[in-house]
């Protein structure tokens, strides 16, 4: 299924600080309810994103805390896509 959103780049507080993107709660709780059965250990769940023209293999974890599922973004997509914190992201996903 391929959703698409809105969001902002964020960068998590601890040591060497990974950064990510929140899947909105709506968007997520609709992405459990249906495919929750897809998720392996840790919220853990297969995906395709992209931003841009730029696409990529990668996985969503559920955050119970947020509830919501975040999306790690790695230094070579930040990069190519010369991505900021708090930039406002249009983003496709594919579950």
């Amino acid at each position: 299924m391929k959703y698409q959103f809105s969001t902002k780049m964020w960068k998590s507080g601890l040591a060497g600080g990974w950064h990510f993107v929140s899947l909105p709660k709506t968007l997520s709780e609709e992405i459990r309810e249906n495919l929750q059965w897809q998720e392996e250990g840790w919220g853990r769940m297969k995906a395709h994103a992209q931003i841009g023209e730029l696409k990529w293999e990668t996985a969503i974890w559920f955050d119970s805390k947020a509830g919501a599922y975040l999306l790690p973004i790695k230094a070579e997509i930040r990069k190519k896509t010369k991505l900021e914190i708090n930039q406002e992201i249009e983003m496709n996903i594919w579950v």
